[in-house]
């Protein structure tokens, strides 16, 4: 996981003060969840952080991961 954690750094997906985050999304990766769901929309729910961890993953045979706010999932 902190392998995936870096590629994300060293890709340039976050900087290195969005550690965290890296972590989170690395974690979620692994672990295969189905969905992640954030109000993080600076590096999380952001289109291209989501193109750049998807990418990272690809390229270390991950698959995609679905990323989405609380108000794409939640029936109101």
């Amino acid at each position: 996981m902190s392998a995936l954690r870096e590629a994300y750094l060293a890709a340039g997906v976050l900087g290195a003060a969005s550690e965290a985050d890296a972590e989170h999304i690395a974690a979620a990766t692994v672990a295969e969840v189905d969905i992640v769901v954030s109000w993080n929309f600076r590096h999380i729910v952001h289109f291209e952080k989501i193109r750049g961890f998807n990418g990272v993953n690809t390229l270390k045979g991950y698959r995609a991961l679905e990323i989405y706010s609380p108000a794409e999932v939640v029936e109101l």
